[in-house]
């Protein structure tokens, strides 16, 4: 398996496993059950997209300021605390309505920035304007999808993947993986969530993040 193949494929499967019944997946759903779905899915794709090139940059960056050895190392701690993280979220946490907790959020915000009545006559509006981008519905998705993003484990394990594998790989294996995320929740979210068992994702998140680690560990460092 080359280099990019390999960056590709667990950059894939890291995303779908980190993103699926995650806090944006849920918001990604609700947005796209009160707007129009092509602006909720373009607003967090490109925020996803941008997120997923900024950390695999990082990931890319860092073995220049920090030698190709620590950067290994780091890379491989973090997969194993990762993996024991999901671990512990399997097995102690109790099962949440999480889809209910971010519809409650978002409920909260939507009625301290402006009534249902500016809401609705917000969605007439856009759907006659033809500049998508400057869109209050794109900005929102974005806003919310990459400020959401920020610091969590799938960033931090798309950096220290960028670290040590291949960053092209990395990328394009991200972004498919945002965008089959994505376009689960928007197309069909509140159906899939209902079916998501946060457990089983995390104890697969766990298992797969310890693969990783095992076979960082394993591998020789290249200088």
């Amino acid at each position: 398996m080359g280099p990019l193949v390999q960056g590709f494929s667990k950059s894939l499967a890291m995303t779908v496993l980190s993103e699926i019944g995650d806090n944006t997946f849920f918001a990604a759903a609700i947005l796209a059950m009160r707007h129009p779905r092509r602006l909720v899915l373009s607003g967090c794709m490109c925020s996803l997209i941008v997120m997923t090139i900024f950390s695999a940059i990082v990931g890319w960056a860092a073995p220049n300021v920090v030698s190709r050895k620590w950067t290994h190392h780091i890379t491989t701690l973090l997969f194993f605390v990762f993996g024991l993280l999901s671990f512990k979220d399997a097995i102690f946490e109790e099962e949440e309505d999480e889809l209910a907790e971010v519809e409650e959020k978002l409920n909260a915000d939507n009625k301290a920035n402006s009534g249902a009545t500016k809401d609705n006559k917000v969605d007439v509006d856009l759907k006659r304007n033809k500049q998508p981008f400057f869109n209050p519905i794109f900005l929102k998705a974005f806003s919310i999808t990459f400020f959401g993003e920020w610091g969590d484990r799938s960033q931090l394990a798309t950096i220290g993947l960028a670290a040590d594998e291949n960053a092209i790989g990395v990328v394009l294996g991200g972004i498919l993986g945002q965008a089959l995320c994505t376009a689960a929740a928007v197309v069909g979210g509140k159906s899939l969530a209902s079916r998501i068992s946060e457990k089983m994702v995390a104890l697969s998140s766990g298992i797969l993040f310890i693969i990783f680690g095992t076979q960082s560990f394993l591998s020789p460092i290249e200088s």
